[in-house]
């Protein structure tokens, strides 16, 4: 490729946005759109701030640099790979954590209702105690969980010991090491035998197998462990909602993401009375269950 095509910033997110439409790729990762990510894959290969693009858009760059960020466009638009995967970050609301093809890349809406600390259903925060979350994956959600609530105490379950690897990396960034507690455990299974949590939070694989088969590539270079829920999608939120009442103390709260699979959380769990939360997509992706109705 001619790099002396480009001379600036403002080149290459021009050049960055043409290839990604062109290339058709999904943004599923943290951009919404073509321009949201060549903004955010220039500034970072250029180490430039990611909240300050402007006074940078004109600059000239050296070859060198210019060569540096043509690559990672071209890695972006030919090999599909997420941005994340790329520069090795994701954030999650004001919290950047390290994420690499060990771990799926962190989104969750869970995470916004962390720091209104799950309001109305949580009635003091200073009293939540032990706090469980399984499918850990990078720990993001965790890591905000003993941040929102700090004396809390934070179990962190994954199966996947790459996954934990990833999680203590930025268990350690986040200095939480006496906080946060990470289990190697096929959900319930390693978890401290008559331990009870206030809360359990869980973003767990749940995408049906219809829509497996149609993920976009993206999608295809994150641990799909991480993603199939199997037939309906439910496969590991039923043992994970089987498992809870012995789990929870009388008031704790069960707190479950489902994404797009509203339909199947009601036809498995309908009749327990899910309480839907409300986020930026809405009041379908995310369902809460407590120890008295558990216990049902």
């Amino acid at each position: 490729m001619d790099t002396t095509l480009y001379t600036t910033p403002r080149d290459l997110i021009r050049h960055a946005v043409t290839r990604f439409n062109k290339a058709k790729l999904f943004f599923g990762h943290g951009s919404a759109e073509a321009y949201d990510e060549a903004a955010y894959l220039t500034l970072h290969t250029l180490a430039l701030p990611l909240d300050r693009l402007e006074p940078f858009m004109d600059a000239r760059l050296q070859p060198e640099e210019i060569a540096e960020v043509l690559a990672v466009i071209e890695r972006r638009a030919n090999d599909r790979v997420p941005a994340a995967y790329i520069t090795n970050e994701a954030w999650l609301g004001t919290y950047n954590f390290y994420v690499d093809e060990r771990t799926i890349v962190p989104r969750s809406y869970i995470a916004e209702l962390i720091p209104n600390y799950f309001a109305p259903w949580v009635n003091d925060a200073e009293n939540v105690s032990n706090i469980l979350e399984l499918c850990t994956g990078s720990g993001c959600l965790s890591i905000m969980m003993a941040d929102a609530f700090p004396d809390a105490e934070v179990d962190a379950v994954d199966i996947s010991g790459d996954a934990l690897e990833v999680a203590r990396k930025n268990v350690e960034t986040y200095k939480l090491e006496d906080r946060v507690k990470l289990i190697q455990s096929d959900l319930y299974a390693n978890v401290p035998a008559g331990k009870k949590y206030d809360l359990i939070i869980t973003n767990p694989p749940y995408v049906n197998s219809s829509s497996m088969a149609k993920l976009p590539q993206e999608y295809l270079h994150e641990p799909q462990i991480a993603l199939d829920g199997g037939a309906d999608g439910m496969d590991l939120v039923r043992k994970i909602v089987a498992g809870a009442a012995e789990r929870l103390t009388d008031d704790g709260l069960l707190i479950v993401e489902i994404g797009n699979e509203k339909e199947f959380a009601e036809a498995a769990f309908g009749h327990l009375g899910l309480t839907w939360l409300t986020t930026s997509q809405g009041d379908d992706m995310v369902f809460l269950l407590t120890a008295d109705q558990l216990k049902i």
